[in-house]
């Protein structure tokens, strides 16, 4: 790879897409709306933004977009731009304004959504990365070959430190892997984090006493920068294991400013992630997307789950998975563990597991845990046997019908 910068675009335009790909380098470089006259060629040559590929791939008869020049059809193109490593270095926070800034809000764009990038090894070198990312996860889980089982606290507000500890407890003696804080409950008077945290870890620290495990507990620190660190600090010393950060509401620098600070995992929320990309013609992919935040330093990242309550398909989903276990550069491979979330159950597992094609996730299920008619632990068990299951190739009703817990999910859940 040079050392420029390059992303990919799809765009949607009423111009000639050759002409669109050169508003949007003049835009995100040295170019303005007139010509001026210290935009020299020796200028142009050394800091301009260039256009490496234009490809038309369709034409259609209505704007996906309001706002725009009207015309009788619109040209969708793949474009693909590059920029010099010299005119922002490997700055995160500049990279998001270099590849992305204005060009959404431009009249010569019916729409406009970020595809990929690629990046000089200078960014990997320079941002933190997972400090931990799937190696460190599993070692500090102690899980090993098979996905972590995880759950979320549910309901997502309203139980006191001492009840959250109380389902704490008793995930922990039904063998759960993970648990995470809901992104709504951080800091409220209701729930105070150092009391949910004191709480939380001494039936942590027990069971793990007890079994020589401990369970991995992300607590949402989602905050002000210093509010973060003191956070993080306070689990730390008591014997913690994972933080969490909900990445839209923190940003770009917020991120980076607790992953150079952290040394615990740091699972990554995307909560928000629909108002970037709902729309086909606007905003990013998750593939460009999550890239930003394993240079920042996130060790998981969400990827929503397999018919899950929102309204992404499941190929996006598995792509979006796959995308985490990408390497970004042979030397510095930046992989995070993609977490599967939303309405899950047993019954997803082992369609994530063939698609996947990887026991390298965490597999997350609040209400398919927490909603078993058995209870929480009777939904661990089932989420654990269903695994068990898709990853020796057993359909999972032959393996419900020595397990309980497993057929009474099946019974509540297949629906």
């Amino acid at each position: 790879m040079s050392d420029r910068i390059e992303a990919d675009y799809l765009i949607e335009t009423p111009i000639d897409p050759a002409d669109a790909a050169a508003v949007m380098a003049g835009e995100q470089s040295s170019g303005t709306f007139v010509k001026l006259a210290s935009e020299t060629p020796e200028l142009i040559e050394r800091a301009a933004a260039r256009v490496q590929h234009v490809e038309t791939i369709d034409t259609v008869a209505q704007p996906s977009l309001p706002g725009a020049i009207a015309a009788q059809s619109y040209a969708v193109a793949k474009v693909t731009l590059s920029w010099p490593l010299e005119n922002l270095g490997p700055s995160l926070p500049n990279l998001m304004a270099t590849i992305s800034g204005n060009l959404f809000e431009l009249r010569q764009f019916t729409g406009l959504r970020i595809l990929d990038l690629r990046v000089p090894a200078a960014f990997t070198s320079h941002n933190p990365g997972p400090k931990f990312g799937i190696e460190g996860t599993r070692r500090l889980s102690g899980v090993h070959k098979r996905p972590l089982i995880g759950t979320i606290i549910k309901p997502s507000v309203g139980l006191d430190p001492t009840q959250t500890a109380a389902m704490v407890a008793d995930l922990a003696e039904a063998g759960v892997d993970f648990i995470k804080d809901d992104e709504l409950q951080a800091d409220g008077p209701a729930c105070p984090f150092e009391d949910r945290a004191r709480a939380v870890m001494e039936v942590i620290n027990l069971a793990a006493n007890r079994t020589g495990r401990k369970i991995m507990f992300a607590f949402n620190l989602t905050g002000e920068v210093d509010e973060m660190r003191r956070r993080h600090d306070l689990i730390r010393d008591l014997g913690g294991t994972c933080v969490m950060v909900s990445l839209n509401s923190v940003g770009l620098s917020g991120m980076l400013a607790l992953a150079r600070h952290s040394e615990l995992p740091i699972h990554a929320h995307r909560n928000g992630w629909g108002y970037l990309s709902r729309e086909p013609m606007l905003g990013w992919s998750y593939v460009a997307w999550q890239k930003f935040w394993r240079l920042a330093g996130a060790d998981h990242m969400h990827v929503n789950g397999l018919r899950n309550k929102f309204c992404e398909a499941d190929e996006s989903v598995i792509r979006s998975a796959r995308a985490c276990l990408t390497p970004l550069r042979p030397e510095a491979p930046c992989l995070a563990m993609p977490v599967f979330s939303s309405a899950q159950t047993p019954l997803q597992a082992a369609e994530t597991c063939r698609q996947l094609g990887s026991a390298d996730l965490i597999h997350a299920a609040g209400g398919g845990i927490a909603g078993h008619p058995h209870g929480a632990a009777a939904g661990v068990r089932a989420m654990r046997a269903a695994w068990d299951a898709a990853m020796n190739g057993i359909p999972i009703g032959e393996a419900a019908r020595g397990n309980p817990a497993l057929a009474a999910a099946i019974k509540a859940f297949d629906q």
